[in-house]
């Protein structure tokens, strides 16, 4: 046998050795992907949105324009035998050009015209026709089109959040918080893991009510997204994908999530700019016969939302609770 033909047998030889081991390790990965998605399937016993099972029909959102895709991030504080609500309901705005993403938070109690119900608070919108008649709301007091939902359980904001972020999320408890939480809070600068996270972004019997409790929502998700872009989160991924799918029910298809994944990811140093509405001197409590409401100002609030997503404004800063 010639040295040439010699040479050609060892490289045949390594070939077949390199794609022995590649195909080996790619069997460890799908594996590993397929045990970790299950056991985050496994981490998701009570999840109440499946529970529920509620088909609110189609959700018509339009097809994004200019590279802009607005998320309606709705959560569901429903517990067992108990009709669904939404008491948090949030617009995520992410720019596939610039890979930035900001945040836009809805006070529930905002007094708004639901099509074919009249006035109400926002968050009486889901409660009588879902997520889309939620987004009709906000396309019909706003102007605002929303292409994807997202509606997440709190019963599995927990387990999500224990996924990411497995040493805590570091927040500054200004004074202690029990009421209305099934625990207390001291005050003071602490990790808080899963239970207690959702307790601190529940809570709003203080002096700032629902105020404080939007800039506290706003708070731990910016938190959570610097998290979810590191390694421990990376390799979590599988598993926090099974566990989403039992405690978020969302429209998003797979290929735009990991398109925005991705994009985080790329951007990860990348702030979340936040807006709360009202935005500050543009409402005033009202009384009405569904309730105590804010009464807002919707041109102002309106002209605040265009400026914030074209980055034409300061941030509006949620801990600030000022009122007319």
């Amino acid at each position: 046998m010639s040295r040439i033909e010699i040479r050609k047998k060892k490289k045949k030889k390594k070939l077949g050795i390199f794609i022995g081991i590649a195909l080996v390790l790619l069997g460890l990965g799908v594996y590993y992907w397929f045990d970790q998605y299950n056991q985050g399937l496994s981490l998701a016993e009570e999840g109440t949105l499946k529970e529920q099972n509620v088909d609110f029909g189609i959700f018509d959102g339009p097809e994004p324009q200019f590279g802009e895709i607005n998320i309606m991030l709705l959560g569901s504080d429903a517990r067992k035998d108990e009709d669904g609500r939404s008491d948090t309901l949030m617009i995520a705005n992410y720019n596939q050009k610039t890979e930035k993403v900001k945040l836009i938070s809805i006070m529930r109690d905002t007094y708004v015209e639901i099509p074919g119900y009249g006035m109400h608070k926002m968050n009486s919108a889901y409660t009588l026709g879902g997520p889309e008649l939620v987004r009709k709301t906000i396309k019909e007091n706003f102007n605002l089109d929303v292409h994807y939902y997202a509606m997440v359980d709190f019963n599995g904001f927990p387990k999500i959040v224990d996924l990411i972020a497995p040493d805590g999320i570091e927040v500054d408890i200004p004074y202690t918080m029990s009421h209305g939480i099934y625990m207390t809070l001291h005050p003071g600068v602490q990790r808080l893991h899963g239970d207690q996270l959702l307790g601190y972004v529940r809570f709003r019997h203080d002096s700032q009510n629902d105020f404080g409790r939007v800039a506290r929502q706003q708070e731990v998700l910016s938190k959570l997204k610097d998290e979810a872009v590191g390694v421990h989160s990376i390799m979590n991924l599988p598993k926090l994908l099974g566990a989403a799918d039992a405690y978020i029910d969302t429209n998003l298809d797979k290929m735009t999530m990991l398109s925005i994944g991705k994009g985080i990811l790329d951007n990860k140093s990348e702030k979340i700019d936040t807006l709360r509405i009202p935005v500050n001197n543009s409402f005033r409590d009202k009384s009405t016969k569904v309730g105590d409401v804010l009464e807002i100002d919707f041109e102002k609030n309106i002209e605040e939302l265009n400026k914030f997503l074209e980055g034409t404004t300061e941030t509006v800063n949620a801990m600030e609770n000022e009122k007319q």
